[in-house]
């Protein structure tokens, strides 16, 4: 039992100091978020002249930082739960529910979505396409790119989080507790 509580506790360090090490880094998609829609609002109502790729700036960064996110929140908890039921419910509990959710529901679709994806990106990637949102028009596919990158990482934190699940089903016990997060 220990040698699998040592396993459990390795990968499971591993994978959530990598969804926090990488996490930093989305952060700096906030500074072309930033510069393009200080520069857009600048351009229009200062100088009368609005920008024609701050729009695919704006949208590509800020769908970026929010999907590259999402696999942080899951290891803060920050995920919609009902709380009303959920705090009632004891660690044994709580680890059977998630054990049969990340098992049975949240690791296949994170599966069927990066296999879905990836196909999206090599289609876009193949026929070179483009935005429509302005008339810039750049290129999608290293935003299409996002998605089963995200998609991996989602997969990779929701193993972690299954560990965490399956030992406190198995023993009633918190493996790793954290701090509830509200984001």
């Amino acid at each position: 039992m220990t040698s699998l509580l040592n396993a459990s506790r390795s990968v499971i360090t591993t994978i959530d100091r990598f969804t926090s090490w990488y996490v930093p880094v989305v952060t700096l998609l906030l500074i072309p978020m930033i510069l393009g829609n200080a520069t857009e609002v600048f351009m229009r109502y200062a100088l009368d002249s609005p920008t024609v790729w701050a729009a695919d700036i704006t949208v590509m960064t800020f769908g970026s930082f929010f999907m590259l996110g999402s696999a942080y929140t899951l290891l803060k908890g920050a995920h919609v739960r009902t709380d009303i039921f959920w705090d009632q419910f004891s660690d044994k509990t709580k680890g059977m529910i998630d054990s049969f959710s990340y098992l049975f529901l949240f690791l296949p679709v994170m599966a069927l979505i990066f296999v879905i994806s990836i196909d999206d990106l090599m289609y876009a990637y193949s026929i070179n396409e483009r935005s429509s949102i302005s008339l810039w028009r750049p290129v999608t596919w290293p935003f299409r790119a996002v998605i089963p990158l995200s998609a991996l990482l989602m997969f990779l934190q929701g193993i972690s989080e299954l560990l965490k699940a399956l030992w406190a089903a198995s023993t009633g016990e918190v493996l790793v507790r954290v701090e509830k997060t509200e984001i």
